[in-house]
């Protein structure tokens, strides 16, 4: 459970987790762990147009932390992390929780469904590289 806490909290995590093709690159932090308050700014691409994005941690108690998009592509975008250790399993579970709402009133809502597959496949990508990275690193 630490050592996935310690992975997430560390702002080097987005570049290892993000797909490739989106080519994430952090331009700047207020800090390398992500702690109440920090702030961080991004680029990438999301299906071929290059974006920009700044975001804050909002809140962060062990094993839970929630960033908040300041601005970018979303007209609103809050993304709460949680951690929970499997006994059973004997593993512990990431689990993100995502609201957000895309701009440009209807058309916005009509793409709705595209965000949400290309949402899935981020984390699903995100999910593998994790598993491979701490377990072999």
């Amino acid at each position: 459970m630490e050592k996935v806490w310690e992975f997430y909290t560390d702002i080097e995590h987005l570049n290892l987790v993000t797909p490739k093709d989106v080519k994430l690159k952090v331009l700047d932090s207020t800090g390398k762990r992500f702690i109440q308050g920090t702030q961080f700014w991004i680029q990438g691409r999301i299906l071929l147009f290059p974006i920009k994005w700044h975001s804050i941690i909002k809140s962060i108690t062990p094993y839970e932390y929630i960033d908040e998009m300041l601005s970018g592509p979303f007209k609103r975008w809050v993304h709460i992390h949680r951690f929970h250790y499997d006994v059973e399993l004997n593993q512990t579970q990431v689990v993100d929780e995502v609201g957000f709402e895309l701009p440009c009133g209807m058309l916005g809502k009509l793409l709705e469904r595209l965000a949400i597959y290309e949402l899935k496949k981020v984390f699903k990508y995100r999910k593998k590289i994790t598993v491979e990275t701490l377990e072999n690193g």
